[in-house]
């Protein structure tokens, strides 16, 4: 059998937390920032988790995390 490999364009955006949910970062806060209001900016820098739904299939793309 071969090796399972990880998704590495997975294993940089999603990360492995203490009770076996994955964080994650918020999208729409990297460009085009001029427009959008201090509050609005302020909202997106907390870090997220992944929705249940979505669970099984980042677990899928990093069987080794």
């Amino acid at each position: 059998m071969p090796k399972i490999k990880t998704n590495r364009g997975a294993a940089k955006r999603f990360s492995r937390t203490g009770n076996g949910g994955f964080k994650r970062k918020r999208a729409f806060k990297n460009h085009i920032l001029t427009k959008k209001s201090p509050k609005t900016i302020r909202q997106l820098r907390a870090s997220g988790q992944v929705h249940s739904s979505d669970q099984a299939a980042v677990e899928k793309m990093l069987p080794h995390a």
